[in-house]
């Protein structure tokens, strides 16, 4: 019997409604749902495998246990039995926890994965955000007092976008989640808007856009202060700075920066010209609004954080910063109900610091950078123990050889998971959660930068194939670490929770529900698994909940269960002063650590350029490393060599290959000539590098690539945020 089903694409950030069909309990296509709400039936390549992901041969059904040095499969409970085992082993050891990105996409992730960090009461937390866009949270953080509180831009009513670092037709988007992002960038077009694309690359979205920039790899920052210097310098400031002006300060000392960032200083370091640069400027003044957006080019390099926070300062000064038109601030349904503007504690980083190289912490993570010298350097406190929750820093983080060898010596390895990839193959005990058709999806995370308000709700469309969902393996571990024993109940994890959250709402005189009866609130919740309880209180007394009754129309999940194509909530709205939480109640542009490393900066614009830097890229039918195994996603473009310009080509006399050595190795790579990449840049796709004993990727293996990231040491970081400098990075590149 042939039926279909609607599911939210958990795939990339734009988050696409899906249509699947399902025929004998199996999913066997997928279809762009035309009547959701936020993408309108549009789907890319990944959505369009969703069927083959979810019926991978590869994906493990069965946990695994190392025995006798292999890992075999094994029973759930003899598999539960084998990490409480580990983990009582360990107890008392430190233990580190690695986050993948997929934990962005899913309701584990978002609700279960943080209780597992508490459980165990470690600081040693790593994740892909130093190896992604924790600048733009560090940036964030200093100028709103909140390090989520992400600025996207509004690009329905935008008159005028300027992309840097980011190439939205192939990503679908980051950090910014729109469906349908090519669209959306024609429609600008089409009513007479204007598209600027700031990349050494002339990517696909640079090929739409009215003007191309080619700035040398990692000088955004210098580019964007420049622009800074030019809107003093002419003039072009907005009066008021868009209304917002008794809100901001910092304005006067940020002038003073922008004065050693004259174009004439800053354009030969960029490699473009002095025109360029003050045009850009104008451009960016004269438009009646404009939004200004930046992605993992502008984090990923030495001076991310500036970049990001720059970023941010031009949309202030050129008063398009939370105003529609130009940068926003979403917010999602699960979002915290708004109440009285008030000044908040501000933002840090440094609480504590890493036990081998003193790294500060940020955002209550180390770098990923880190994570190695941290299980191999002996002494108190070395990490002994290991958990990954669908991660694989061995393909993600620079020097994925050292990280392999440090957890081949590490003494318990518990990996949540659904594949034996190049980082799960070293776990003692590997958990698979089940296929995405038999878990239930609700974008906690991505509704909070999304560039229109919504929520949607997709239940499971298959039932579970004797097997825990992945909320109840979180909640067992959980359980676990904190001694509770193999019998406990899982879904104890989510009465204390719902019992703590309820306690401090009715605590708080200023919530819906203030002075009312925890055990009535929590009698009225809906749902029939813990996580949906929690996600019916979640969207109860968030910022368009019902309040528990306290408003009939407000939200809550039957409400949205009973809008299977989801719910539109609306054009972003602006939000200041409400969203800062900083000391002052205002927006601090100009906070210490910036103005200081505004002086690095400035001393970085006489430095001699590589003779090649490297750049990563994307493409349309990969997702980082867990995209490759899909025999769909497997041809076209998406291949891993080596792009490099022809007249660089000619130079080095290079043939089919070539050697790329950086500072943490060299790799052989075949060549790509093409007039698309600026010269003196060359550019490897990240994710790459299959085929490793001990893994079970087949299609992968047929094609696994080299691993960029092996060029880098892993000592090349952005000093505020942590990140790895993964584009810009200085290689060296001969024949083969």
């Amino acid at each position: 019997m042939s039926h279909t089903a609607l599911r939210i694409c958990p795939l990339c950030e734009a988050t696409c409604g899906l249509v699947l069909t399902i025929d004998d309990n199996r999913v066997t296509g997928a279809r762009g749902d035309r009547d959701d709400v936020f993408s309108a039936g549009f789907i890319c390549p990944k959505g369009a495998s969703f069927a083959e992901l979810d019926n991978d041969p590869d994906r493990l059904m069965r946990p695994l246990v190392r025995r006798d040095g292999a890992l075999v499969e094994t029973t759930w409970e003899e598999a539960f039995q084998a990490a409480a085992d580990g983990l009582s082993r360990v107890a008392g050891r430190q233990t580190a926890v690695y986050l993948g990105n997929p934990n962005a996409h899913t309701i584990a992730g978002a609700l279960y994965a943080p209780l597992v960090i508490k459980a165990l009461g470690t600081r040693y937390v790593f994740s892909a955000s130093t190896l992604d866009q924790m600048p733009k949270q560090v940036a964030q953080g200093y100028l709103y007092g909140n390090a989520f509180a992400f600025t996207v831009p509004d690009i329905d009513r935008t008159d005028h976008l300027v992309i840097i670092g980011a190439n939205p037709l192939v990503s679908n988007g980051s950090v910014a989640t729109a469906a349908d992002f090519g669209g959306k960038l024609k429609a600008l077009r089409r009513r007479g808007g204007r598209l600027t694309v700031i990349d050494p690359s002339r990517t696909r979205t640079a090929e739409l856009a009215d003007c191309h920039l080619a700035p040398r790899p990692g000088t955004d920052a210098a580019l964007l202060f420049a622009v800074v210097n030019v809107l003093f310098a002419e003039g072009l400031t907005a009066p008021d700075l868009g209304g917002i002006a008794e809100h901001v300060t910092g304005v006067e000392q940020v002038r003073a920066l922008a004065a050693d960032f004259p174009p004439t200083a800053v354009a030969p370091y960029c490699g473009i010209t002095v025109d360029d640069i003050r045009d850009l400027a104008r451009s960016i003044a004269a438009a009646p609004r404009c939004a200004v957006y930046g992605r993992i080019g502008t984090s990923t390099v030495e001076f991310g954080t500036l970049g990001s926070w720059l970023i941010d300062v031009i949309n202030l000064l050129t008063g398009n910063l939370d105003r529609p038109g130009g940068a926003m601030f979403p917010l999602g349904p699960t979002a915290p109900a708004p109440r009285e503007p008030k000044p908040g504690r501000g933002f840090s980083t440094g609480r504590w610091h890493s036990r081998v190289s003193g790294h500060p912490e940020v955002a209550s993570e180390f770098p990923a950078t880190a994570l190695a010298e941290e299980i191999e350097t002996p002494g108190e406190g070395q990490v002994r123990a290991m958990i990954t929750v669908a991660g694989n820093p061995v393909l993600s983080a620079p020097d994925g050889h050292r990280l392999a060898a440090a957890l081949d010596d590490i003494e318990f390895m518990l990996s949540i998971d659904p594949y034996l990839n190049e980082t799960t193959r070293h776990a003692h005990v590997v958990l698979p959660p089940p296929p995405p058709s038999q878990s239930a999806h609700f974008d906690f995370a991505l509704n909070n930068v999304a560039v229109r308000n919504n929520a949607r709700y997709s239940p499971p469309v298959l039932p579970l194939a004797d097997r825990p969902s992945e909320p109840e393996i979180l909640s067992r571990i959980a359980l676990l670490i904190m001694g509770a024993g193999l019998d406990a109940d899982p879904t104890a994890v989510d009465q204390q929770v719902i019992a703590m959250t309820l306690g401090k709402a009715v605590a708080d005189p200023q919530s819906a529900v203030s002075g009312r009866d925890v055990a009535e609130l929590t009698a009225m919740l809906a749902g029939d698994t813990g996580y949906e309880k929690r996600l019916d209180m979640m969207l109860r007394l968030g910022a368009y909940g019902d309040g528990f009754g306290a408003d009939p129309d407000g939200l809550n999940l039957d409400r949205l269960k009973a809008a299977p194509h989801g719910i539109d909530l609306g054009p972003l709205q602006p939000r200041i002063p409400a969203v800062l939480r900083t000391a002052s109640g205002t927006v601090e542009l100009a906070p210490d650590a910036l103005v200081v490393d505004a002086q690095r900066l400035a001393a970085a614009l006489d430095a001699v350029p590589s003779q090649f830097v490297l750049i990563g890229r994307r493409h349309l039918r990969s997702n980082n490393s867990w995209m490759h195994n899909m025999p769909a996603l497997a041809g076209g473009s998406n291949r891993c060599t080596l792009q490099i310009h022809p007249d660089d080509a000619q130079m080095l006399g290079l043939g089919d290959t070539a050697v790329v050595k950086g500072p943490g190795g060299e790799l052989i790579v075949p060549v790509e000539v093409t007039d698309t990449i600026r010269p003196g840049v060359v550019s490897i796709p990240h994710g790459w590098g299959h085929g490793q004993d001990g893994t079970r990727l087949e299609v992968a293996a047929t094609q696994p690539g080299v691993n960029v990231n092996q060029l880098n040491d892993g000592s090349y970081l952005d000093p505020l945020s942590g990140t790895a400098v993964l584009n810009g990075l200085p290689v060296e590149v001969s024949p083969a």
